[in-house]
């Protein structure tokens, strides 16, 4: 079954870090090494937005409201993405997303959860 699942999302307080993680399966290696991975997150009430992005090359592209807050990486061997968290904010607190056009496909995981609080 090809699928992305976040996980790594919580509480934390407001100037703590969080690291969430993509794991892919169903993904051969040589489609997911290609492809463009994005992570988005949604607040209650809210659109969803991109947070950041990471090319095949690791080239990082992020949101203005979290740059040199969150770095976004990837581990092709593992086929997983990882987006760290540092200083969080209480305007951080959303449900949040991985996302990559595999096979054709605009794939979506579940989301995780992330709580700060003030």
């Amino acid at each position: 079954q090809v699928r992305l699942v976040e996980s790594g999302g919580g509480l934390v307080q407001a100037g703590g870090s969080l690291r969430l993680t993509c794991a892919s399966s169903g993904i051969i290696t040589s489609v997911f090494n290609p492809t463009t991975v994005n992570w988005y997150r949604q607040a209650p009430g809210k659109e969803r937005e991109l947070v950041a992005r990471i090319s095949r090359n690791s080239v990082a592209d992020y949101a203005d409201s979290v740059r040199d807050r969150f770095t976004i990486s990837r581990d092709n061997a593992r086929k997983r993405v990882y987006l760290q968290m540092n200083n969080l904010k209480p305007e951080d607190a959303a449900v949040y997303y991985c996302n990559g056009q595999f096979y054709s496909r605009d794939l979506w995981g579940p989301g995780t959860q992330v709580t700060v609080s003030s």
